[in-house]
């Protein structure tokens, strides 16, 4: 284990971020990362614990992070990159965008702050490319079998390089130009630079994977030619449906899916040319952000890089407490009060809001009219009542609907295989096997919208169904 009692030692040292009137003038990463002395003096704070809940409750790769943080303490790098990599495919994605169940699983969690797990993988990761110990890995023998994968996200991305290592030929098909998925159009730069994802890309590239973009499966080619020319399909679109607002005004113009606004930026840094909806810019305009996650708190930082005047962030669920309350114990993922470093770099947040209407004229978006609600416990659930005497109205140029996802696009592929759906309208599948036995699903399309790091482990384990499946159809 690393030193001996060192959780007692040592505290937690928190990552720093570049000023805020530094960063928002552009689009880069901003983490200023920690020496390698003090890595390892964080390295030295896990206790080895018997039962490690980060690794067995906190992380679905099942990540080996104590014997991870030992092999740090003792300068054992190049171990430590391989060990981490056994269990994840890109640990520069997740040490960069995963929320880190991990930290919130730590046994330390319970009385004290956790292991810096997520900035010490990105160490590892991160020098495991300077010192090139992160090389290609070709299959050992060539099965002759030929996979298809629909989609080029985490899920795609990792079932692909699992594929190809057990000596498959796998191509990948994606429909925008450039490669990542969400990674590539729907994190902004400033959490993900996308040479990032291309550097991975070069790994996968020499390990024999295709990869053909601007092909729309299902559309420019067929699914009968898909059927024809591979032994197996696996699906990994994401869950692309978003969800809406039905309310008047709707109609409005600059009334949009937030990651139809994110993905207008991305076009813009990778080169891609946007038009229509694709290039609005919140640039000196009040923008309203619907839905207080993630996606909303990218919106927030994507909107104040392009200068907006003013930014609101509207969340329709109560404030959350300040410490961990007693419906999330540990080692759960705590629902506490969270301040993104986008949030931190100017909006003004309000809970417990529902949006009303929107307000216009000539199809213009002009205003927002909402009012404060309660939550009210009820037998058969949660019920929402509005609180009179509090509606007000936002102006607003730009509003941004950031309410998550529901589904998987029906339209299409899935439509036209005629796969059976879960009450949810995700892909329904028996071991990542879909109701047609050569087409395989994983990722978001399977489970809905979720982490990175659970659609890395969903496309690992339906690469490890897959190979079993091929090799028992030989």
């Amino acid at each position: 284990m690393p030193e001996l009692r060192g959780f007692l030692k040592y505290k937690r040292q928190a990552v720093k971020y570049r000023p805020i009137e530094e960063r928002i003038g552009n689009f880069k990463e901003f983490d200023l990362p920690l020496t390698p002395d003090d890595i390892a003096q964080q390295a030295a704070r896990c206790m080895d614990c018997g039962l490690p809940f980060c690794h067995g409750v906190g992380c679905p790769l099942k990540n080996y992070i104590p014997d991870i943080n030992d092999l740090i303490y003792k300068n054992r790098w190049q171990q430590a990159c391989e060990l981490l990599h056994t269990t994840n495919n890109f640990p520069e994605i997740t040490s960069r965008v995963c929320p880190a169940p991990c930290e919130t699983a730590c046994t330390l969690s319970i009385n004290d702050e956790p292991i810096l797990i997520r900035h010490i993988e990105y160490q590892i990761v991160e020098r495991g490319f300077a010192e090139g110990w992160i090389k290609p890995v070709p299959a050992a023998k060539i099965t002759g079998k030929q996979v298809a994968i629909i989609g080029s996200g985490p899920a795609g991305l990792a079932a692909a390089q699992q594929l190809a290592r057990a000596g498959h030929k796998v191509v990948v098909y994606e429909k925008d130009e450039h490669i990542g998925g969400i990674m590539c159009y729907g994190i902004p730069d400033f959490k993900l630079e996308k040479h990032i994802i291309d550097r991975r890309l070069k790994q996968l590239t020499d390990e024999g994977i295709e990869f053909q973009t601007g092909v729309e499966a299902g559309k420019d080619i067929s699914i009968q030619y898909l059927q024809k020319m591979f032994d197996c399909i696996c699906l990994t679109m994401g869950a692309g449906q978003p969800r809406d607002i039905a309310i008047p005004g709707r109609e409005y113009e600059n009334i949009l899916p937030a990651m139809d606004y994110l993905r207008g930026q991305n076009k813009l840094i990778v080169g891609e040319l946007a038009n229509g909806f694709e290039s609005v810019t919140a640039k000196g305009k009040n923008v309203v952000i619907i839905g207080g996650g993630d996606t909303g708190s990218d919106c927030v930082g994507t909107a104040r890089r392009q200068e907006a005047k003013e930014i609101h962030q509207l969340e329709i669920l109560p404030k959350p407490p300040e410490t961990r309350p007693q419906d999330t114990p540990w080692p759960n993922w705590p629902r506490i009060m969270r301040t993104s470093s986008s949030q931190e770099e100017g909006c003004e947040r309000r809970w417990s809001i529902t949006t009303k209407k929107f307000v216009g004229e000539r199809n213009q978006i002009k205003g927002l009219r909402g009012c404060e609600v309660e939550w009210m416990k009820k037998p058969n659930g949660w019920e929402i009542r509005e609180l009179t005497g509090t509606d007000f109205v936002i102006k607003t140029d730009l509003v941004l609907l950031a309410m998550g996802f529901l589904h998987v696009m029906h339209n299409g592929l899935i439509k036209d295989l005629h796969l059976q759906l879960d009450g949810a309208g995700n892909v329904a599948v028996n071991n990542y096997q879909t109701s047609e036995p050569s087409v395989f699903a994983a990722g978001d399309t399977v489970s809905g919208a979720s982490l990175v790091v659970r659609a890395i482990n969903s496309g690992r384990e339906a690469a490890a169904a897959i190979d079993r499946w091929l090799i028992q159809k030989g």
